[in-house]
């Protein structure tokens, strides 16, 4: 089935911790980069780690400055180590977003998303324990259990512009501080801009003096075909809800480049959504293919703006029952 008719488819505070209101708003009021740290290059990479539905990919999206991770209120959306770049001024930040750590389910994709996970937290020069500002679970403590001692860690408390009273935060601070020896604190929300700002003095301090590893205007190492199925992936779920379980999937069957006399750039994208039953595809498709037309829809406009080309996207539907369990099979649709 395709998309529509024939249409293509101060210093930031010190881990002692916050004892008043007046210590957290000064913990708020943002970091500054040392002096030391503006002569010559730096780079490093940092790693945004922490249970699913924290906000990561927000996170991510909002430090590279574009929309790179594919994001939704569904736990589990992102399944692969997703790298952002991010070059401003000296300074070179190569953030790595990674699958929530998943704790429940031991499907072979879960245990391929946690292989992920502890991948890329075993070789970086920083991390960001992101937690809901306020809340600690025993998912988040699993989480932390992982971290190997010697490597920095920031505790990002997320989605401060949920919480009604801040003061309220500095006994949990101090409790966090009890749980690991964090870095700094640095609580924030990823929608803040002046929080994002602030984040990235901070970080910088954390990265050694070396030359960048890429490009000065390159935003990720991950190529279109991949972003093509995350996005393709992520207006499934949107449009799909809490209907359609996390195991549904997305593979490319073609992407190929074209040349055109009306276009600067023409994209021909085929792609499946991969279901495990057979009313999870009829929930794909929808009354007379309207709910598939509109995710091949949205897809195709939003990789139109995130390629700068004209695209057809056509989208198929196709059971694949007890995938997720099967590891020959994660493995042959992109799963590490």
């Amino acid at each position: 089935m395709n998309d529509a008719t024939n249409e293509p488819a101060g210093d930031s505070s010190q881990p002692p911790g916050a004892q008043s209101p007046a210590d957290l708003e000064a913990m708020l009021a943002g970091a500054r980069v040392p002096a030391a740290a503006v002569e010559g290059q730096r780079c490093g990479v940092i790693a945004i780690v922490g249970k699913p539905n924290v906000g990561k990919s927000t996170l991510l999206n909002a430090l590279v400055g574009q929309k790179i991770s594919i994001t939704s209120r569904k736990a589990q959306t992102t399944r692969h180590r997703i790298t952002g770049i991010r070059t401003r001024e000296q300074t070179q930040f190569v953030f790595v977003d990674t699958p929530g750590f998943q704790t429940r389910h031991a499907t072979a994709l879960n245990k391929s998303l946690n292989k992920t996970v502890m991948g890329a937290i075993g070789d970086v020069d920083l991390i960001l324990f992101v937690v809901e500002a306020g809340n600690f679970t025993l998912a988040d403590a699993k989480v932390l259990s992982l971290f190997k001692p010697g490597i920095p860690t920031l505790l990002i408390a997320n989605k401060l512009d949920m919480v009604n009273r801040r003061a309220e935060l500095a006994p949990w601070l101090k409790s966090m501080q009890e749980r690991h020896p964090f870095a700094e604190f640095v609580p924030m929300s990823a929608k803040n801009k002046g929080d994002i700002e602030r984040l990235f003095g901070i970080c910088a301090k954390y990265l050694p003096e070396q030359a960048w590893w890429y490009g000065e205007d390159e935003l990720t190492d991950r190529s279109e075909k991949f972003l093509a199925s995350e996005t393709v992936r992520e207006k499934l779920f949107r449009f799909t809800g809490d209907e359609l379980p996390y195991t549904s999937t997305v593979v490319i069957d073609k992407f190929e480049e074209e040349a055109s006399k009306q276009h600067k750039r023409l994209v021909k994208i085929a792609a499946t959504i991969v279901v495990e039953r057979d009313n999870h595809k009829m929930m794909v498709i929808g009354d007379k293919g309207e709910r598939l037309k509109r995710i091949g829809t949205e897809a195709r406009q939003e990789l139109e703006k995130l390629m700068d080309a004209k695209v057809f996207l056509e989208l198929w539907v196709k059971v694949r029952s007890g995938w997720a369990d099967d590891e020959a099979r994660v493995r042959s649709f992109g799963y590490e």
